[in-house]
Order: structure tokens, then C-alpha cells, then sequence
């Protein structure tokens, strides 16, 4: 059965990457949650998309203690998120400020799932495959994916499959049947973002993706929940 996983939690009526989005996204009859996750001056994991905050301070640059009060931790987090699946998506890239070469930050990652005892509640993505190469290193046992922006090929997903990782996460508009068979043909996930308009939310679905990344996760649950009776 395809999984509705929250966008950032609940993003379409709440604020992105909010324990309140979260709690929403539990509320919404989400399977999980995908959330992203940046490391502080101090080397604290803070739950917040952008590089920089809106008053344009670079995250890596200001301490745990000085972000902005709707800038969750990770673990208040993943509090909020209670049972679901959880998307921890790793953002570390190459061009933006604060990236990290030697993707220590995925050692602080892994800790932190370890110690709350999520191993087999998290997917840990990113879009920088080197980053999720080593998370796989650290513990093979954690779920992993590598995140793909545009030109899916078939290329990518024998990539994804010699570096060890269980789920390929593709743009939605690169994803066909014929990829969605090639996925399956190498014991490959699906996990689709962002999708949010209820046909091709339910063509996805029956083409078997795993999972469909969306802002809406009320409506992705209604088609789906639909499409499953």
C-alpha cells in the first residue's frame, strides 16, 4: 500500500517544518512525515529547510539557543511526529553555505536515531549521495535514499543499488510507469515528491511507488483511502 508522507509535516495549513506541522500531519492520517535537518554553529540538529533563517542569518552560523522560536530541534521533532515513518532528509549541499565535506553530520544523524531508538522507523535521504553513502557506512541497518532532482534515468536507479541504498526518492515529474518498473525490477523504493493534485496522486498509487511526498496529506489520504476500499 502507497504511504502519504507530510511534506515538511502538514505544510499546506501550517508552517513548514513546524512541530505544529507534525502534529497536523499525525492529526491528518499521515504514514510519515519528511522533515529536514541542518546542523547549528554549536552542532545542534535543527529541523529548517533553507540555509539561512528569514532574517537571513546562515543556520550554521547562529548557536541552538539564538534560532527562531518556530525552529524545532530534531528531537522535539521527532516527538512530535510520535509513530510515523520519519524522512530524515539531510540537507548538505555542495553549493550552499555551510556545506560539510567530510558529512560528519551524518554521524550527529545516526546518533541521534540510535539513541531514541528509531532504527527502523527512519529513512535517512539526502540529495548529496555521499552524504547518505555514509550514513549506510555507519549503520547499514538504517533505511537510505538518494534524493533526485531532475532526468531521472535508468542509470541513476543501478547507481542508487551499487551504493547500497534501499530507496531512490525521485521529482515527481521525472517518474513514469516504465521507471516505476525498473525501481521494482532492482528491489528499489519509490518514495515521489512533491504531488499534490488527487489523479496523479492516485496514478502513482497504481502504478505501486512506495510513497507520495506531498503538502496535503489530508487529501492524499482521502484518494488514496478512496482508491484502497
Amino acid at each position: 500500500m502507497t504511504k502519504v508522507i507530510a511534506h515538511r509535516g502538514a505544510s499546506a495549513t501550517h508552517r513548514e517544518n513546524t512541530v505544529a506541522a507534525f502534529v497536523a500531519a499525525v492529526e491528518q492520517g499521515a504514514d510519515g512525515v519528511e522533515l529536514d535537518v541542518r546542523r547549528t554553529a554549536d552542532g545542534r540538529l535543527v529541523v529548517h529547510h533553507d540555509p539561512h533563517y528569514d532574517d537571513r542569518r546562515l543556520v550554521h552560523d547562529v548557536d541552538a539557543a539564538d534560532r527562531p522560536d518556530h525552529v524545532p530541534t530534531l528531537d522535539a521533532a521527532l516527538d512530535a511526529c510520535g509513530s510515523l515513518l520519519v524522512n530524515i532528509e539531510i540537507k548538505n549541499g555542495r553549493r550552499e553555505a555551510g556545506f560539510d565535506p567530510a558529512r560528519s553530520v551524518a554521524v550527529d544523524v545516526v546518533e541521534v536515531v540510535r539513541r531514541r531508538g528509531m532504527v527502523g522507523q527512519v529513512v535517512v535521504s539526502s540529495f548529496d549521495l555521499s552524504t547518505v553513502d555514509r550514513v549506510k557506512d555507519l549503520a547499514p541497518v538504517i533505511a537510505t535514499g538518494w534524493l533526485v532532482r531532475l532526468g531521472l534515468r535508468r542509470s541513476q536507479l543501478d547507481r542508487c543499488v551499487r551504493h547500497g541504498h534501499g530507496y531512490l526518492h525521485p521529482w515527481d515529474r521525472s517518474v513514469t510507469a516504465a521507471l516505476v518498473a525498473g525501481a521494482r525490477n532492482r528491489g528499489l523504493g519509490l518514495n515521489v515528491w512533491t504531488v499534490d493534485q488527487p489523479a496523479r496522486i492516485a496514478r502513482l498509487a497504481g502504478w505501486g511507488v512506495d510513497g507520495i511526498v506531498t503538502n496535503v496529506p489530508h487529501l492524499a489520504r482521502d484518494v488514496l483511502g478512496s482508491a484502497d476500499s
